[in-house]
């Protein structure tokens, strides 16, 4: 792959993103002081910003999504604890066990129905007795978005109300938050997304949020909560390695994200239709409809061995994809019409020749 960085189509994720010349502006300017003191203005501006906008008592910024949903894992769940949670969750299947390597937390992973959603009885069913053969179930963990899929806020509601019915206490991998609420601000026709944000947020107990991801921060996820949970999670983050220093500057990036990059998310949606939509009718592809910025596309019959020939191809030509369990396209804020129709016209002639 010869292509230079300007000529990319990086359509592997919406972590890829480089910072733009304003948020570069931003982290520049940013006052600094030390956050592990709790000393840097812009780290506490970001954790006070985030807190108000969903609408909660406090907020702890991390470097990491993984890291946040580990403090949230290990601040409502003790050793011999158990979570239950999605096969395909991130916080079960993609980030290394560490829930049960370093808290001895346990999952109790359960099957995704198609949409996405963990049917309501099995979750139910899935509550262990107070018994001493069993761990003591108290958490429900959701993903929002799950593989780009929008988690019907009814469904929500009723997943987050029974385990509250239950005494559990419940957690948001709200990874791409702020791309669920603009699909869902979309479905009912509302345009504040920040509102939609909030009412999602306000269901659950904790929510953890990625500024890395569509809003195009480089580095950096926040954690909120009430004050009590917070001041857990803030322990574990410093045994976690979690704290850093002058951290103004990335807390910057990810204030800046949340003021400038939330309303253009419907445009990575937009180009993630056009993408699905340009690869319909392609013999030996299935496509799935996206609901946000992620586009998931099957091989079938005989294409189905040419996952890694397709990829190959399009590296070489500067169009950039994954296929770790799917061919995986993202759209974010450094991909363009143009761009979209580049990797459109590759596939496509990829599969006539």
């Amino acid at each position: 792959m010869t292509a230079d960085r300007s000529s990319l189509v990086d359509l592997r994720s919406d972590t890829v993103t480089q910072p733009t010349p304003a948020m570069r502006e931003a982290m520049m300017a940013a006052p600094l002081g030390d956050d592990v003191f709790g000393t840097d203005p812009s780290v506490n501006a970001l954790q006070e910003k985030i807190a108000a906008l969903l609408g909660f008592e406090a907020a702890l910024f991390v470097p990491t999504g993984t890291q946040s949903n580990l403090c949230a894992i290990l601040s409502h769940c003790g050793r011999g604890d158990e979570y239950i949670v999605g096969q395909q969750a991130h916080c079960y299947r993609w980030e290394g066990g560490g829930a049960a390597v370093f808290g001895s937390v346990q999952p109790q992973p359960l099957d995704h129905a198609p949409d996405g959603t963990l049917p309501l009885a099995q979750i139910e069913a899935s509550i262990k007795p107070d018994d001493a053969h069993f761990a003591r179930t108290k958490l429900l963990a959701l993903e929002n978005t799950l593989g780009g899929k929008l988690l019907p806020f009814e469904y929500v509601q009723a997943a987050t109300d029974l385990a509250k019915s239950k005494g559990l206490q419940r957690h948001l991998d709200g990874a791409r938050l702020f791309n669920a609420a603009t699909a869902q601000a979309a479905l009912n026709k509302r345009s504040d997304i920040r509102a939609e944000a909030r009412r999602i947020a306000q269901c659950f107990d904790s929510v953890s949020v990625c500024f890395s991801k569509g809003l195009g921060a480089p580095i950096g996820s926040a954690l909120v909560g009430s004050r009590e949970f917070i001041a857990r999670a803030h322990r574990i983050r410093k045994m976690a390695g979690g704290g850093m220093r002058q951290a103004g500057l990335l807390a910057a990036a990810a204030s800046h994200a949340l003021d400038h990059h939330v309303d253009r998310l419907a445009d990575d949606h937009a180009l993630a239709q056009r993408l699905a939509q340009g690869l319909e009718g392609i013999e030996g592809l299935t496509v799935e409809a996206p609901h946000t910025n992620i586009v998931f596309v099957d091989l079938t019959g005989a294409a189905q061995a040419r996952s890694s020939e397709l990829l190959a191809s399009l590296n070489s030509q500067g169009i950039l994809a994954t296929g770790l369990y799917r061919l995986r396209f993202v759209t974010h804020l450094d991909v363009d019409a143009a761009g979209v129709d580049r990797a459109v016209a590759a596939i496509r002639a990829f599969f006539k020749s």
